[in-house]
């Protein structure tokens, strides 16, 4: 089968890894009781509901200027819910676990990073299903925000080594 995406359907992926970025970063800040860290994850939670919103606002001008507004997804359920579950912060197999048995500041935002990264990877594989130029430069911007989060991240990881 021959699965392509438009990019309002990777922005719809996007935002539900946001969300889940959020939910992750929420879950990790309970688990220190330093304020630091904890102030930290909760800052992340509030980052990732703001690139949310960034990608929110990019799909809707792609609406409204009426670009690839049809799905090219020949499955008939598509569902942006199960794709983010399967990268990054997925749900599925719930990356807080292994931030349970990290007590350090600076590996718990080490791990941070990582999940970062892993959501530029996420992106640049969902690039290759959008066959269309415009579009995969409107992922490209939404890699560039996750970019952006990573020197967020590594500042703060170099205040604190």
């Amino acid at each position: 089968m021959n699965v392509t995406f438009n990019a309002i359907e990777v922005f719809e992926i996007a935002q539900q890894i946001e969300r889940n970025g959020a939910m992750f970063y929420r879950k990790a800040a309970e688990l220190f009781s330093e304020s630091d860290i904890s102030n930290k994850f909760l800052e992340l939670a509030d980052w990732e509901i703001r690139h949310e919103q960034v990608f929110k606002d990019m799909s809707v001008k792609i609406i409204d200027s009426d670009q690839k507004t049809t799905t090219k997804l020949e499955k008939k359920e598509f569902d942006p819910k199960l794709m983010a579950c399967l990268g990054v912060f997925g749900t599925v197999s719930d990356p807080i676990h292994k931030l349970q048995s990290i007590n350090k500041v600076t590996k718990s935002l080490k791990i941070a990073i990582e999940k970062e990264k892993e959501s530029i990877t996420f992106y640049e594989g969902l690039k290759d299903f959008v066959p269309d130029r415009d579009d995969q430069n409107k992922v490209d911007a939404i890699i560039e925000e996750e970019i952006h989060h990573i020197k967020i991240l590594s500042q703060a990881l170099k205040q604190r080594e």
